[in-house]
């Protein structure tokens, strides 16, 4: 069996997304310079959890008509606009939101059963298995939709599924960034703004509104951690 691999823990509270983005692409080069290194070193892996305020994100291969409201009706909500360069189309970030942006050298991590997570789409799989094991704790009963990135719950009585958890990544070298957002206490409201993550027949939830036990943004946090540990093979400590 294999030891879980150090990873350093960032709670960032409430921040900005470009504030986090930019941590995130510092701490993605250092990985990836300790790799091309003579010798490469292997430093921590690192884990961000954070709750931006209001953000919409366009992902690379992303369609902006997906935005549905102007950048003055932006304004006025308070929210913004970036363009990233992760993979998937549009999605909301905000308060009551649990972001975990997870910085890791794929090419030293493996899953609890020995498969090696040098594969991105079994990291995919395995960040959503993270999820519905945290949703799980809620008595949600959340699962993956063949085809569609991410974890979602139902169907409901009209046969629909509604996402629970958006996801979008980037590698480079095999070391990641971006990750997973999961509706906790999120307003879904800021949902109707856009066509979430292009899909434009299926809607949004979030624990709060599918569970019936008390749900708050760090006991949710603190439990999707652990099932992250467990299920990328990683020893977190707080940064």
């Amino acid at each position: 069996m294999r030891l879980p691999q150090p990873a350093v823990l960032h709670r960032l509270g409430r921040m900005p997304y470009r504030e986090a983005w930019a941590l995130q692409q510092r701490l993605q080069d250092e990985l990836v310079a300790a790799k091309r290194a003579d010798p490469p070193r292997a430093l921590p892996h690192a884990v961000l959890v954070v709750e931006h305020p209001p953000v919409y994100t366009l992902g690379k291969s992303g369609d902006a008509a997906n935005l549905l409201a102007s950048e003055a009706e932006l304004d006025l909500l308070g929210a913004t606009f970036v363009p990233v360069d992760r993979g998937g189309d549009i999605t909301f970030h905000g308060p009551g939101q649990v972001v975990v942006y997870p910085i890791l050298d794929l090419d030293r991590l493996y899953t609890p059963e020995g498969e090696s997570l040098h594969d991105l789409h079994r990291y995919l799989r395995e960040l959503e298995e993270a999820v519905i094991r945290t949703c799980a704790e809620w008595e949600v009963t959340a699962d993956r939709v063949a085809g569609r990135t991410g974890v979602w719950v139902g169907p409901d009585a009209r046969g629909d599924e509604r996402k629970v958890c958006a996801m979008g990544v980037r590698c480079s070298r095999w070391v990641t960034m971006h990750g997973l957002a999961l509706n906790v206490t999120t307003d879904l409201g800021w949902f109707d703004r856009i066509v979430p993550c292009g899909i434009d027949d299926r809607g949004v939830t979030s624990l709060a509104r599918e569970s019936d036990r008390p749900a708050t943004f760090d006991a949710v946090a603190d439990r999707l951690l652990v099932h992250l540990g467990d299920r990328l093979g990683l020893a977190l400590s707080d940064a």
